[in-house]
């Protein structure tokens, strides 16, 4: 049998799941208890109870129906049963209620009043809302009999209370429970808050707490989290030390080729500009979106400066007006999203004629978008954009720049250290590419 369809209905949060998991036995059991105690209990001495009472009332509708009068019924009722402890007053017809009278809560009345209604076939009524006891009215051969005796004899007193105890520490175990859930369930989520903070490029400082799995959990996430920032600082280590040491014959060969004739040199010079801005695309693509911290920062501001850089550089680039209605700051690594938001100008005016930048803000999202008017990537092209040193010369002219397959690289892995996306698309606006760096808030 399958439940899928119960899955909408459940709790998505750990709380929720684990409220449902300690609340749901706990009010079976609770219903199922009481259900069973007031059916076997309480009907069960109510009935007992109630038939006692039953003969009792027999006995005294024979006596009152042999006095001599009406007026005499609560005096002969008194002298013959008085050890009985019975009132019985004649009554007339407009003193009778229409109907059983009782509080809402009172079970064992409504118990009684259909076992009275089952086997007396003078009963008429009973009131259980008196102060003074029980008034119940029969229907005699001399006419109506109010009779009064005491609530005691019939059920048990205040049977509502078992149901009030069992509700009340009922909900005070299930808050007392719910205390000791929260602390338990505190570190999972916690833990859950550290890891996506890491998966946005934050390091935030944590300890491991909460039972032994939550503990053996964390310290298995902090040894991840060491390595990765260890291979990620090894990898930028090798490969400044790389760079570093080509510089050398790199400047070596320069001076060489400043001794030769111009237009002999020029080729090779070249050829060594073309390897220096190589290194340099390496180089950055190892430091990646480890380089800074994240500080809060205004996201349109920040764009608004990247984009005069690019604009005194020469570069054909406009920014576009604010959108959205989301106010404050984001966390970001200024410098990496600097090398994200500038490789992504840069290819576009590499590939284009000019470019322009949008800034989308809202609650939930920060969209940064880079548009050209260039030939674009076909759709099914575009994963494989992303990849590193991968140069798509069908779709990118490739005679206006030495790139090395980076530039797209570079920004894709910014935006997922941020926990973010890049999208790549075709611009409505310019008819070129269209790329978005989407980060969540």
């Amino acid at each position: 049998m399958s439940f899928l369809w119960l899955k909408q209905y459940m709790p998505r949060g750990i709380y929720g799941r684990a409220a449902l998991i300690l609340l749901l036995p706990v009010v079976i059991i609770q219903l199922v208890v009481t259900v069973l105690f007031a059916q076997r209990h309480f009907e069960g001495v109510t009935h007992q109870m109630t038939d006692t009472v039953l003969r009792e009332l027999a006995l005294v509708l024979d006596v009152a129906e042999a006095a001599p009068s009406r007026a005499a019924v609560p005096r002969v009722v008194a002298a013959q049963l008085g050890v009985l402890e019975i009132e019985v007053t004649p009554v007339t017809a407009e003193d009778l209620p229409p109907r059983n009278m009782m509080r809402w809560y009172d079970y064992s009345g409504r118990v009684s009043a259909n076992r009275f209604a089952e086997n007396m076939p003078a009963f008429k009524a009973v009131d259980f809302t008196a102060s003074d006891g029980v008034r119940i009215y029969l229907i005699s051969d001399i006419g109506p009999l109010e009779v009064i005796l005491d609530r005691r004899r019939i059920s048990a007193s205040n049977p509502h209370q078992l149901f009030v105890y069992t509700i009340f520490f009922g909900v005070l175990m299930t808050c007392i429970a719910f205390v000791y859930l929260r602390n338990q369930l505190r570190p999972i989520k916690r833990l859950a808050q550290v890891a996506e903070s890491f998966g946005r490029g934050r390091h935030e400082p944590y300890s491991p707490a909460g039972a032994v799995e939550v503990r053996s959990a964390g310290n298995a996430f902090i040894d991840m989290r060491n390595r990765i920032e260890r291979h990620i600082e090894q990898r930028t280590l090798m490969l400044s030390g790389v760079s570093h040491d080509l510089r050398t014959p790199l400047t070596r060969m320069r001076l060489s080729l400043s001794m030769l004739e111009d237009d002999e040199a020029e080729p090779l010079m070249q050829d060594v500009d073309d390897m220096q801005r190589m290194l340099d695309e390496f180089l950055n693509f190892a430091k990646g979106a480890a380089e800074g911290t994240p500080e809060a920062v205004a996201p349109y501001d920040l764009v608004a400066e990247i984009v005069a850089e690019a604009q005194r550089a020469g570069r054909d680039v406009v920014l576009l007006n604010r959108e959205g209605d989301g106010t404050g700051t984001v966390k970001l690594r200024q410098l990496a999203i600097r090398r994200a938001v500038d490789n992504l100008i840069s290819n576009a005016v590499r590939y284009g004629a000019r470019a322009e930048v949008s800034v989308l803000l809202t609650d939930k999202t920060l969209r940064i978008r880079v548009e050209d008017d260039g030939p674009g990537i076909p759709e099914e092209r575009r994963v494989e954009a992303t990849r590193a040193f991968t140069r798509l010369d069908p779709s990118r002219n490739q005679d206006l720049g030495g790139g090395v397959g980076l530039g797209l690289a570079i920004a894709t892995d910014i935006a997922r250290a941020h926990g973010g996306v890049l999208r790549l698309g075709e611009s409505q606006r310019l008819g070129g590419l269209r790329a978005d760096i989407v980060i969540a808030r």
